[in-house]
This record gives structure tokens, sequence and C-alpha cells, in this order.
């Protein structure tokens, strides 16, 4: 079995509600979630004047090839609401594949690992709850390390329902 962390996003209408609907969606389209971080309120990244996110990353463990489950959670943003309009636009749901074990994907449609995420707060700092102490196949370097060299300096707070 594969571990496959996947990053959870949603500004719009009932943020937690996406969440909680990605996760049931993920746990019975591609695998059950195997570990779940806590979700954390995040200005927007790219496109600065947006509401904020929530964000939360999901551990699962599956033997579906990488291609497959990004088909499977574009369908599943598809399901939940989300429309493409433009690039870091406000969404009700956004999944994106952070990790796929140790595997290193560079296809036009599938960067794996995420190209972004060792910059971005809101993504090191749910995924740093999980695997502080999972190595950046490219980088070389923990989870939690990248996460102390961050200059990221957005505001990512963990919040409670």
């Amino acid at each position: 079995m594969i571990d496959v962390f996947l990053l959870l996003g949603s500004n719009l209408g009932n943020r937690k509600l996406f969440l909680d609907k990605a996760i049931e969606h993920v746990s019975a389209g591609i695998a059950p979630v195997e570990k779940v971080s806590s979700v954390y309120e995040t200005q927007s990244w790219g496109k600065t004047d947006e509401p904020d996110y929530l964000n939360q990353v999901i551990l699962l463990k599956t033997d579906l090839p990488a291609k497959a489950i990004l088909h499977k959670i574009l369908a599943i943003e598809q399901e939940l609401g989300r429309v493409r309009e433009e690039r870091w636009g406000s969404r009700v749901i956004d999944i994106d594949i952070l990790f796929y074990s140790d595997a290193i994907i560079d296809e036009p449609d599938l960067k794996v690992p995420h190209p972004q995420l060792h910059n971005r707060r809101f993504t090191l700092e749910p995924l740093s709850e999980l695997a502080p102490n999972l190595l950046h196949p490219i980088l070389r370097k923990s989870i939690e390390l990248l996460k102390s060299e961050l200059t990221d300096t957005l505001i990512v707070k963990k919040v409670y329902f």
C-alpha cells in the first residue's frame, strides 16, 4: 500500500462542511482515510484579496496509481461544486496530491511532490502534524525542517470545531 498525502482547502460557503464532504468522498471513492490533521484557517495565498481558507491534510493508503487518484479527486471537486475560473481563485473545495509515497512524478498534468508545498505554511503546518519526519524526495529535507525554513508570513492558525 502506498502512502498518499492530500491537501484539502475551501474558502467559499460552509468551508468546514466542504472539507468533511471531501473526506467522505475520498474515503468512499479512493481509499479509507487513515489520518486527518487539525483544520487550519489561512489567509489566501497567491491571490490575497480572497476570503480566508480552511485547510487540512489527510493520509490514505492505496494501490491506485497516482494518475487514477488525480482523476478521482478532480471528479470529487466537480461533484462538490468546484468551478475553475481563475488561477488561485476562490473555491468551495480544492484537493491537491502532496506526496505519493516517495515518487517523483513530472507530467504536464501531474507533479508530485506538489511543486509549491515547501513554500506554503498552510500546507506544511497540517502536514507536519501528521508526518513531521517525512522526507521530501527531491529536497531531501524533513517536513519539520522545511517548516522551520519557511519565509511565508501568512497567518495560519489551528481552528477548533
